[in-house]
């Protein structure tokens, strides 16, 4: 009764068109009054206390981060390094995009920052030398979503906090899955595009590599501060965020000079308004996972999948099977702040490490931004390109299905995200 009460509430709401903070709010409210226990003050209490998090403060940094490396021109020289490495190649401006979006997560840590760049400048250049506009859009949609998995990343941040695990582990457990669905995307991708005859640009000339690698480096210096940093300890994660925002701007204002004084107001509110939504976000689930555990929900569903305890891998894809239904219907924040609550206790109880949960939760949920109807990272790609939702759709499933069946591997295979996450955070 209690379990349905909650999620009759959550979804009842969220059908009315009420937005998905006020729904949690609301439904965390109903399992108050069914319990007998209705309190505004505790309501509050709890509001505050989600969002007042230290690790928290990267998101606000991180975004801020993506924006100004858009707005000043980090993006544009990463993706021009990458051509001139790979644009030559039959298909060779997708390998372009693959390249440049694996670069670009480790930059920004937003699916939907990244695709609108990817999509703003390859797009354009991959219609006129003659690729399908679908399988382009695809690509650079399935590419987009490696930003959450690679450090930095505002999911991991997030999950963190609701998890209550080291977010520089995750971050550190999530270097070798993003490469690894970048690998998936590249082998999909040459098997798409090796009988096409695309026209491909001329190949670059050593000087011309060089050249792009210099103007490309200070970008591509940033990646490897943050990681190192996290490796050896020298800050945070949220002070990692703090020196990516930095850094971003100092390059971009004083190195490269194209980020000027009066378009700073503009990347402060764009950042702002992203930030607030996903903080209140946590906040109101804050009040839902509260009530949660005061319910006692968490020790229900361990009981009801107890048979499945003593096989971790079988209760895995189920929870993965669940995770991928609700991503076709919710955002990635919101399915975090829903399920982690919920999820964790029976990940402790059947002995699965967090971290490699997190790895793969996080995972699904980033498919989750090109699983149609809300694909949030199909809207940006189709609107951005200029492109109908239906042809981003249907370009997008032969890479969407390879990274479900490299999830699905993890899956089976845990030593492929544990071994080098264990080499990475030591």
């Amino acid at each position: 009764m209690t379990i349905t009460l909650f999620l009759g509430a959550l979804i009842a709401a969220m059908m009315l068109g009420v937005p998905i903070a006020f729904s949690l709010l609301l439904s965390g409210a109903a399992l108050m009054w069914h319990l007998d226990m209705f309190d505004a003050q505790i309501l509050a209490q709890n509001v505050i206390e989600g969002s007042n998090s230290f690790p928290l403060l990267a998101v606000p940094f991180f975004m801020l981060a993506g924006e100004i490396m858009n707005a000043g021109g980090l993006s544009r020289r990463i993706v021009n390094f990458a051509m001139t490495l790979v644009g030559h190649v039959r298909g060779g401006l997708g390998y372009v995009g693959i390249m440049a979006a694996i670069i670009m997560a480790a930059l920004s840590g937003s699916a939907v920052a990244d695709a609108a760049a990817l999509a703003a400048l390859l797009l354009p250049m991959m219609n006129r030398a003659g690729y399908d506009p679908a399988r382009s859009a695809g690509l650079l949609s399935a590419a987009s979503i490696i930003a959450p998995i690679i450090p930095p990343s505002i999911g991991f941040v997030v999950f963190g906090v609701a998890a209550n695990v080291s977010v520089s582990k995750l971050f550190m457990a999530g270097i070798a899955p993003g490469l690894m669905l970048g690998a998936a995307l590249w082998i999909t991708w040459w098997l798409l595009v090796r009988k096409e005859k695309i026209k491909a640009a001329p190949r670059a000339s050593k000087a011309q590599v060089l050249a792009a690698f210099k103007d490309a480096t200070f970008a591509l210096v940033l990646p490897v501060i943050v990681v190192v940093g996290l490796k050896f300890g020298v800050f945070t994660p949220t002070e990692a965020a703090v020196v990516a925002a930095v850094y971003a701007l100092l390059i971009s204002t004083l190195v490269y000079k194209e980020l000027k004084l009066n378009q700073l107001y503009g990347l402060f509110l764009a950042a702002a308004k992203t930030t607030s939504v996903i903080m209140f976000l946590v906040a109101a689930a804050m009040v839902s996972a509260w009530m949660i555990t005061v319910a006692n929900l968490p020790a229900d569903l361990v009981a009801l999948l107890e048979p499945l305890l003593d096989n971790p891998t079988i209760l895995m894809f189920a929870i993965m099977g669940v995770v991928i239904l609700v991503g076709t219907a919710m955002d990635m924040t919101p399915t975090i702040l829903i399920l982690t609550p919920v999820l964790m206790p029976i990940v402790k109880a059947a002995g699965i490490d967090p971290v490699y949960f997190g790895v793969l939760f996080m995972i699904n949920n980033a498919i989750g931004l090109i699983t149609p109807p809300v694909g949030t990272v199909l809207s940006t790609v189709a609107g951005v390109g200029k492109i109908s939702m239906d042809e981003v759709t249907k370009g997008v499933w032969p890479f969407m299905i390879a990274q479900f069946a490299l999830l699905f591997l993890m899956v089976i295979f845990p030593e492929l995200v544990m071994v080098p996450a264990r080499w990475f955070y030591g």
